[in-house]
């Protein structure tokens, strides 16, 4: 055994519907993956690629937890997302291959600072403290592929104090998980635990502390939390 200096930090992990619970080693998030919200964040669906951003496997917040409100804006921002599991590892991965290396999936919330995301990008800076802070992303319970296959297309929603603000359908996503897959792995080698979030529809607005926010994404499941 290792002789650490200090304890090592806890395994993150994601409860799996049916029992158990997958560890969880990266999260990798697709940046403006519906062509209604790239338009909407000023973006033009036609000419831009896949990009990728990350967050913490720590900024998870499980389980229906609370998400405290972070500091350092006053703009903070819901996006509601379909997140794939990775079970099995590789790079460059075909797209005629890459449902074969999904775990499952589940539903979850990419949580942005919106102040700091347009003053980072003004500056043309990193994104990384307006995405990747703590407890910046909620996720639901995780569905293995074994038992819902594989959603293509269905109902995304996210609700907030019960009043609708996200509605879109898998289907309406510009590049589908296959090609997701295809290429980050092109970029980097994949690994059992990684988690994707896969991009959201429009709508995307602000949350402040009290709000209550559940997110439905149809035969996956839903991710809820409130802001404290």
């Amino acid at each position: 055994m290792a002789n650490f200096v200090f304890p090592a930090p806890p395994q993150i992990t994601i409860p799996v519907q049916g029992g158990g619970a997958m560890p969880v080693r990266r999260v990798f998030c697709v940046g403006r993956n519906y062509a209604a919200h790239a338009r909407e964040m000023g973006g033009d669906p036609n000419r831009e690629p896949p990009f990728f951003f990350t967050k913490p496997a720590d900024a998870l917040v499980i389980a229906g937890a609370a998400t405290p409100y972070p500091p350092a804006t006053e703009n903070l921002h819901h996006e509601m997302e379909l997140v794939v599991a990775i079970g099995t590892g590789g790079a460059d991965i075909a797209q005629a291959a890459a449902l074969d290396h999904v775990y499952g999936y589940a539903a979850g919330l990419d949580l942005t600072r919106r102040d700091l995301q347009d003053i980072a990008k003004a500056a043309r800076r990193p994104w990384d403290m307006a995405k990747g802070f703590d407890a910046s992303a909620p996720i639901g319970t995780l569905a293995p592929a074994s038992l819902i296959g594989h959603p293509h297309r269905g109902r995304i929603a996210l609700s907030v104090n019960g009043e609708p603000r996200q509605l879109g359908d898998l289907a309406d996503q510009i590049w589908r998980v296959p090609e997701i897959i295809a290429a980050l792995s092109g970029l980097i080698r994949l690994a059992p635990g990684d988690v994707i979030f896969t991009g959201t529809p429009d709508g995307v607005g602000p949350v402040v502390r009290g709000d209550v926010l559940r997110g439905d994404i149809d035969g996956v499941g839903h991710v809820t939390t409130n802001i404290i």
